[in-house]
């Protein structure tokens, strides 16, 4: 079969390596000059599937007025705000219900687990290497974190995952490097968590998937699909003019650009970008470093060693420019940064050293992101991932795979299809 997938982020590369592993003839399309540009480029890496959770959740929507006047707050709202946004928060409020958030939790977590299943085979049969670490710790600055985080503790215990509640010594001991001079209460460890470079990993299975035969056609515009036609897509690269290509299947996995693709095929589909930041430095001193990844639980903010370098990631902004980096939300990263690991990085010169990344998560109101067939002749979907993108990506791409092949995917996919969108 020939098949187009829309977008080379880590959801549509590992798309299209699956497609192609499967036999069939596989065309990417890309409007960037590389895969994972985008939202792919520069994330937490924080692969820890009892952690991912709808952001829809009860009580998020009085976080999000708490924070309206809290610098270092983990969730902003950020003007100026679309018509589209605000029609967004809508929907994302009615889905922070406690019934829709369960159900929508344990669809993310299903996915997730069997996503990083599909990850370690990925890499172990394709001998991928990549910076990745093995470990996640959470710390606890107070009494008061550690009582926010024990709901989340009993779902894991609920999913099996092994943890442990330790004291500040203890966490002391998994990470040396923890500032003498912070204060905390104590940790929890996720041994069997990891972190991993999303990009780097993305960049990988895209030459596995050329390998396996699949075209990659970057700087490549694709149209909004046709009614009468979605398996013929226009294209268009640079000032050329538009042509036609025609294929027997095409999956989307475009991130954001999704909703305008399928809007004539009769789909509204609700994504906003939320936007998450991050700060990626030169290690200055491997002792003074983190070992692996860690999660300040007060500020949401992730500190991730991803080889010779440090990542710090936090953030969710609702709103605002995609061009303006808020001063703010970089300096709450710097904080924490500094909070924890100050000797870690090489941070002295920002203009080249150091990196200063935002980028927009896909995310649908509810959570979970769409995988299957969208009801339209030959159109498939794989999107609106949000933050959990690089924590879905593989078993995502399998799923559709095995739908496109006429085979059940080892994975329920109860409320994963088009029909909880129009429902």
């Amino acid at each position: 079969m020939k098949v187009a997938v829309i977008g080379a982020g880590i959801v549509g590369v590992t798309t299209a390596y699956e497609l192609a592993a499967d036999g069939h003839q596989v065309v990417v399309f890309e409007r960037r000059g590389a895969a994972a540009e985008e939202t792919s480029f520069a994330n937490a890496g924080v692969v820890a599937p009892g952690s991912v959770a709808p952001w829809a959740a009860p009580g998020m929507p009085a976080k999000v007025l708490r924070s309206l006047f809290s610098r270092h707050a983990p969730v902003k709202l950020t003007w100026p705000v679309s018509a589209g946004e605000l029609g967004w928060m809508w929907h994302w409020w009615r889905a922070c219900r406690l019934d829709t958030y369960l159900a929508n939790r344990a669809r993310l977590q299903r996915l997730a687990f069997y996503s990083r299943e599909r990850l370690h085979w990925l890499t172990d049969s394709l001998q991928l290497d990549y910076d990745r670490s093995p470990g996640y710790l959470v710390l606890l600055r107070s009494e008061k974190d550690r009582r926010m985080v024990q709901p989340g503790l009993q779902v894991l215990r609920e999913a099996g995952v092994t943890f442990r509640e330790i004291d500040a010594a203890a966490a002391r001991a998994v990470e040396p490097a923890l500032n003498p001079d912070t204060d905390f209460l104590g940790a929890v460890q996720l041994p069997e968590d990891e972190a991993g470079n999303c990009r780097q990993f993305a960049l990988l299975v895209k030459d596995a998937a050329r390998a396996a035969g699949a075209r990659f056609e970057f700087n490549t515009t694709v149209l909004p699909l046709d009614r009468a036609a979605p398996t013929t897509l226009q294209v268009q690269q640079g000032d050329a003019a538009p042509r036609a290509d025609t294929f027997d299947s095409v999956v989307v996995c475009g991130g954001l650009e999704s909703a305008a693709l399928l809007r004539p095929l009769g789909f509204r589909i609700r994504m906003a970008p939320v936007y998450g930041y991050s700060i990626s430095a030169p290690i200055r001193e491997s002792l003074h470093a983190p070992r692996s990844a860690v999660m300040d639980e007060r500020f949401k903010v992730a500190i991730t060693r991803l080889g010779r370098r440090v990542r710090v990631a936090g953030s969710a902004e609702i709103g605002g420019r995609p061009q303006h980096k808020r001063p703010e939300a970089l300096q709450t990263l710097y904080k924490v940064l500094h909070d924890w690991f100050p000797g870690a990085a090489q941070l002295s010169n920002k203009g080249a050293a150091v990196q200063e990344w935002k980028g927009a998560c896909p995310m649908l109101p509810d959570g979970p992101p769409v995988l299957g067939a969208s009801g339209a002749p030959g159109v498939w979907l794989n999107l609106g991932h949000g933050s959990s993108g690089w924590a879905l990506a593989c078993g995502s791409a399998r799923v559709v795979a095995d739908l496109m092949a006429g085979r059940a995917p080892l994975l329920d996919l109860e409320g994963l299809g088009i029909e909880r969108l129009t429902a």
